[in-house]
């Protein structure tokens, strides 16, 4: 019911042309819960049938990307940060653990960014620790793009090439997900090595 409705809703909005595409994928990056895949695939397929440009259909979804993950950013930094002062004692949330949170974020800011934008479940939530952290905003900005539009070429290419074959796209992205995920965790025990030779 919910997918059905989400589906309509990228219909209507699809009329819009890179606009919805942008207004989707800012919706989807934000505190909305909302499947990338029903509009970059779609907008992939649209590219190899010659109705959408590749590039601005890119350049649509990962602007908007990027406008929802700033939304999350100043949410928690303007008003996060100041309701977790002033009640987070009540959560058991300490001043300490802020400030914790502020130096991981500003030694491990870009790594945490770049690779929390391509997890499932944590790609929309990222923005809001980077907030509450006051994460350097050009930092947050390059890494949260890059991450956001490395996913959102993987979705764009599979709708370009596969069309829509949805059984196939399901299994495609199922077995991407396990790459990136087995990538990220070689890239997070590489950073860590790095770190630990480092310090």
């Amino acid at each position: 019911m919910i997918r059905e409705l989400a589906q309509d809703l990228v219909d209507l909005i699809f009329d819009w042309g890179y606009l919805g595409i942008f207004l989707l994928m800012a919706v989807e990056s934000s505190f909305i819960p909302f499947p990338s895949e029903i509009i970059m695939v779609p907008a992939g397929f649209l590219a190899a049938e010659g109705r959408m440009s590749i590039s601005m259909v890119m350049l649509s979804g990962v602007g908007g990307s990027l406008l929802g993950a700033f939304i999350n950013y100043y949410l928690a930094l303007l008003l996060g940060r100041k309701i977790l002062q002033k009640y987070g004692k009540y959560f058991f949330i300490k001043e300490s653990a802020l400030s914790k949170m502020d130096k991981f974020f500003e030694s491990h800011g870009a790594i945490s960014t770049f690779t929390g934008r391509l997890l499932p479940g944590i790609r929309q939530l990222i923005s809001i620790p980077a907030g509450l952290s006051r994460m350097n905003i050009a930092v947050f900005s390059v890494y949260t793009a890059l991450g956001a539009g490395i996913w959102a070429l993987i979705l764009t290419l599979l709708g370009y090439f596969i069309g829509q074959n949805q059984e196939l796209i399901s299994l495609y992205l199922k077995q991407i997900t396990y790459i990136i995920l087995i990538s990220l965790g070689i890239i997070g025990f590489m950073y860590y090595k790095y770190q630990k030779n480092k310090g």
